[in-house]
């Protein structure tokens, strides 16, 4: 028999004061104290929760999917249209801020919150077990944060975590990609160059002390290498090798970005196979996050293509797909 279709219900969570209060205390002493104390503080808090079973993420399921980039590829665009799949479940919490967003950003920024702190972004077990009871399958439920594309420490965390997890990539291409995150910065105050080439210039001497520190520090999260690495974000293969180091090829989903703007059925169609849902027909398809903002000039584009061609190559090989971006004339948006 063929299961019901449930009706999907996108009700936010009201905000929780004592979620804030919490929230806010946690980022004061952050704030406050050296980062050996502030972890040894969190550490004994959120076991003294589980203790006594007041902790957040009891009784929840983990993702069964992860977006996990590219930046400026897609992926919020992508992300509400998956959700509208009637067997989908978004990300959520009694945060009110999680109501609208898809991004939980654990496996980088918020490592140190704990598993707990991720679990409890996630719909109930109970719940899951109802709903397979009432349509004949349970549902799925995943998040997307783009950063983790490039975060050098996420790929292993994932797999500790969530080793069965599917992943999807959106890759855009790298020149676009790259300008697009620039136009982001530029707009939201955290660029102070006028020049794409300049800050692509000065990219390697602003990201080498980031990543100095990150590499020793594993609970570092560098606001500065997610700003700023405009390059470093766009050269997949060099991220993508480490993600195949730890899951294998057939568990990776890869979208090429300027396909998903200009046919998203198709695309998510795609998706939903992978993820072994049955076809849907989605209401909506939006194109999120859309900025307006100059085109990068011919000349500077191709000066770029031709820095991004080795990258690329390296890519293609690694993954088996030509994406085939060198022979983009403009931009696709």
């Amino acid at each position: 028999m063929k299961p019901a279709t449930p009706s999907s219900d996108r009700r936010a969570s009201p905000p929780d004061p004592v979620n804030r209060l919490r929230t806010s205390v946690g980022s004061y002493l952050r704030r406050r104290l050296p980062r050996p104390a502030y972890r040894a503080v969190r550490k004994t808090y959120h076991g003294a929760r589980i203790v006594a079973r007041r902790n957040p993420g009891r009784g929840r399921v983990l993702p069964d999917f992860v977006v996990i980039g590219a930046a400026k590829s897609g992926t919020t665009s992508l992300y509400a249209s998956l959700i509208e799949h009637p067997f989908v479940k978004p990300c959520s919490t009694a945060n009110g801020y999680f109501s609208h967003t898809k991004e939980v950003r654990f496996f980088d920024y918020n490592y140190e919150r704990g598993r707990d702190w991720y679990r409890s972004h996630f719909p109930l077990e109970q719940e899951r077990k109802t709903f397979a009871n009432d349509h004949g399958r349970p549902f799925l439920t995943g998040e997307a944060s783009p950063s983790y594309l490039s975060y050098c420490n996420a790929p292993r965390r994932v797999h500790e975590l969530l080793p069965n997890a599917k992943l999807i990539a959106v890759l855009r291409n790298p020149v676009d990609r790259a300008y697009s995150q620039f136009q982001l910065s530029r707009r939201e105050g955290l660029e102070d160059l006028d020049s794409f080439e300049e800050a692509a210039g000065r990219e390697v001497d602003r990201l080498r002390p980031e990543l100095a520190r990150m590499a020793v520090d594993p609970y570092y999260s560098s606001w500065r290498f997610g700003t700023w690495s405009y390059l470093a974000r766009s050269r997949y293969a060099e991220q993508l090798e480490r993600w195949l180091e730890f899951f294998p090829r057939d568990q990776l989903l890869l979208l090429k970005a300027e396909n998903l703007f200009v046919e998203p059925d198709q695309m998510l169609a795609i998706v939903y196979d992978f993820l072994d849902l049955p076809g849907h027909v989605s209401e909506r398809l939006p194109h999120l996050n859309r900025a307006t903002y100059d085109g990068m000039p011919d000349h500077l584009r191709d000066q770029f293509i031709e820095y991004f061609r080795p990258y690329n190559e390296r890519l293609y090989e690694l993954v088996g797909i030509d994406f085939g971006w060198e022979q983009e004339t403009a931009s696709v948006r």
